[in-house]
């Protein structure tokens, strides 16, 4: 089985680290996998990078079709702060991936690299594995999970969103991937059951066969506990304090829950100043934060509670020192789809303290390896972090589970088993049947 994986990028973000997850775990068995992307930041040689040669005609027509795009949208606006896609740029690489040996095409984050209408004039089989909500809305990246949502509905003339005005460059996107695609056969894929139940809900993808299967994680050699006191004296961390651990929400603020957290804390700040033995007199007791992802921002706001600021990490052992050095990973998402920092957490040892939304209850069991709040109730992430630290025996049986769960569930071969029967299923659809597997 030959397989080229598809993203615009390969390390850049987490949608673009789990397609190339994937292609290393397909590596790894009977697989044969490629990447072909349009940026490529890996030293992996099975990574192709770039676009299609294009002509000096090409490249001007490129030039003025690039002036358009940024004309017609300047008067575009919106309330929804998450990134938008209007489907139109390509790399030229329809023709490069039709001609390939790919048994399959394995579409991921392709944005800027992919257009709409290169979607469409794909003649290979095709999975196509959904990181966010892209696919099957209009250039919404993320859009509200809601019963009156546009992708539920269709993207009609009398159902815009009050917040948006100008060009409806969403519907106009929408009716654009309507009409490209309505010959195309897919085999979608969604890292969890929420991201799954948006698909089956939606307009264009509702006749469309979709699976179930979280990303893949190496957890032999990278993602794995580190010995804490060990972790912490590489991070230069205290090795008695407790260590609250989240990542920056960085553009996405609001999305992410970084005023959620901040609320929680409060309230576990609160929780502790009516101790007997204060944090001020007893230090070692006193719960602080971690944050990966930016340094301190100027003229943020103070926290409840001591914060380091590990700045962007970029290695994966880095990360996987940070996770193993923490005692809780805080997950306050308002929405997510299958969050790669809850699933290296759990790889780590580390139990997760989240909301009850998205596919998080596809990565947390309550009080096994880890603790799920009410939606958006900070008293309860709160009570949760702190009946996840408060007991070491406990915190060690939640640790080992936390382990256990996620060898299971996220393993290269456990995944790719599961990919397998997906890819052959894209072949069958298509009428390119595989009598055996390469």
């Amino acid at each position: 089985m030959k397989v080229t994986q598809l993203s615009t990028d390969d390390f850049s973000g987490g949608a673009s680290r789990a397609a190339y997850r994937l292609h290393v775990a397909c590596s790894l068995t009977d697989v044969e996998s490629t990447m072909r992307v349009l940026r490529h930041q890996t030293a992996n040689d099975r990574v192709v990078a770039g676009r299609a040669p294009r002509s000096l005609e090409e490249k001007i027509k490129n030039r003025l079709q690039t002036k358009w795009r940024e004309y017609s949208t300047r008067s575009f606006k919106t309330d929804n702060p998450i990134m938008h896609s209007f489907g139109q740029v390509s790399a030229g690489l329809v023709q490069e991936l039709n001609q390939s040996q790919a048994d399959v095409l394995n579409l991921h984050w392709i944005v800027n690299f992919l257009s709409i209408q290169d979607i469409g004039k794909l003649t290979k089989p095709l999975v196509w594995t959904l990181h966010d909500m892209w696919a099957f809305c209009g250039g919404e990246h993320v859009a509200p999970d809601e019963p009156t949502s546009r992708f539920r509905q269709g993207y009609l003339a009398g159902n815009r969103p009050a917040g948006e005005a100008g060009p409806d460059l969403n519907r106009q996107a929408w009716e654009l991937k309507r009409a490209a695609w309505a010959q195309q056969k897919f085999q979608l894929v969604t890292p969890g059951h929420w991201m799954a139940g948006c698909v089956r809900d939606s307009v264009l993808f509702q006749e469309t066969p979709v699976h179930v299967i979280p990303n893949p994680l190496e957890m032999q050699h990278l993602w794995r506990p580190y010995p804490k006191a060990f972790a912490r004296a590489s991070l230069g961390l205290d090795p008695n304090k407790k260590y609250v651990l989240s990542g920056s929400a960085g553009g996405m603020p609001h999305l992410k829950g970084e005023d959620l957290l901040k609320r929680a804390m409060e309230k576990i700040a609160y929780e502790q100043s009516q101790k007997d033995r204060k944090p001020a007199e007893n230090p070692s007791e006193q719960i602080e934060l971690l944050i990966f992802g930016q340094y301190q921002p100027a003229g943020v706001e103070p926290w409840p509670c001591p914060v380091h600021w590990l700045g962007p990490v970029r290695d994966d052992h880095i990360m996987a020192l940070i996770y193993s050095a923490a005692d809780v990973m805080a997950v306050p998402s308002r929405q997510d789809n299958l969050p790669n920092t809850a699933v290296e957490a759990n790889a780590c040892g580390t139990p997760v303290a989240a909301f009850n939304i998205g596919g998080l209850p596809d990565i947390v069991q309550q009080q096994k390896n880890g603790w799920l709040a009410p939606a958006f109730d900070t008293d309860q992430l709160a009570q949760g972090i702190l009946w996840l630290l408060e007991d070491q025996e406990r915190w060690q049986s939640l640790s080992q589970s936390s382990r256990q769960l996620a060898l299971d569930r996220y393993s290269p071969e456990v995944i790719v088993a599961q990919y397998l029967n997906v890819y052959e299923a894209a072949r069958q659809q298509s009428g390119k049947v595989s009598t055996s597997r390469k």
